[in-house]
């Protein structure tokens, strides 16, 4: 098994600590994330989830507890530089993360500013260009890009800094279906081929689906924890804490209430339809 990347060791947040607005996100989280993993974090909005997230790369930093990136305090303002080099973040709009005239210039600005040799950038932004499928729009401009290609240029702009883990949080919610697919497409790819390791904050229960683990979180802790089919086969407890489960599921928990004996752990359509043909 492989060792820990990102590990939460009993992690509490607290916004406005000591004012009347005082309100806990996160409470005694333990959790770690493997290099290599690819885990889905799930939760309706105010769970905690992207707090969770802000935590792994020191954009905050826990009330109590300790937060460790490759074995680095995230409190130590020491490490803070390494720890975002390892652990690079994609956010829901990709148009605050889009700084540059084209499209290659924009992939080349993180490595520029780390002082990367010009011939190491260029072979970078090819890499990571490649990688997200992109590389023939490297000289159009980034703000005449769909939203879906818009979010794979902030994700090369990622790859090109060679972290070890992306962190992303809700990088779909401004995105139509074909966008959230191309995006969804481009992380499994990068987690798969190339071992980055995936932190996915989400709420649309189908990209979980594809995930090595499931986290659930609610009002500040981790309600369920599992892979895919392990949580989304309790059905009733994510529908109690205002989650959906994914559509096949949905649909095998509705048929076995009408008397079929369909696995609860059904998460695609080929699955649903070998059980039904069975």
């Amino acid at each position: 098994m492989a060792e820990a990347l990102i590990e939460f060791k009993d992690v509490s947040h607290i916004y406005g600590k000591g004012t009347q607005q005082e309100w806990d996100a996160l409470l005694d989280i333990s959790v770690a994330v493997r290099a290599g993993e690819f885990v889905a974090v799930l939760g309706h909005n105010g769970s905690g989830k992207s707090t969770l997230a802000k935590h792994a790369n020191a954009l905050l930093l826990p009330s109590s507890g300790q937060v460790l990136v490759d074995g680095m305090d995230t409190r130590d303002e020491n490490t803070v530089w390494d720890i975002r080099q390892r652990v690079g973040m994609v956010f829901q709009n990709p148009d605050n993360q889009l700084v540059a005239t084209t499209v290659e210039e924009d992939v080349a600005f993180g490595p520029e500013n780390l002082g990367v040799p010009s011939a190491e950038i260029r072979r970078r932004v090819d890499e990571a260009l490649v990688a997200v499928d992109m590389l023939e729009y490297r000289l159009h401009s980034p703000h005449q890009l769909s939203g879906g290609q818009k979010q794979r240029v902030a994700i090369a702009g990622m790859i090109a800094m060679r972290p070890k883990c992306i962190v992303l949080d809700e990088p779909t919610a401004m995105l139509d279906p074909v966008g959230r697919q191309e995006v969804m497409e481009t992380v499994r790819r990068l987690n798969r081929e190339e071992g980055i390791t995936v932190l996915h904050i989400t709420h649309y229960m189908d990209e979980a689906i594809h995930a090595d683990r499931v986290l659930v979180m609610e009002e500040g802790r981790i309600a369920l924890e599992g892979t895919p089919a392990q949580v989304f086969s309790q059905v009733d407890t994510l529908y109690r804490l205002q989650l959906d489960v994914p559509q096949m599921t949905a649909l095998a928990h509705r048929l076995n209430k009408h008397g079929f004996s369909l696995p609860v752990d059904t998460l695609t359509v080929d699955e649903l339809v070998n059980h039904l043909c069975q």
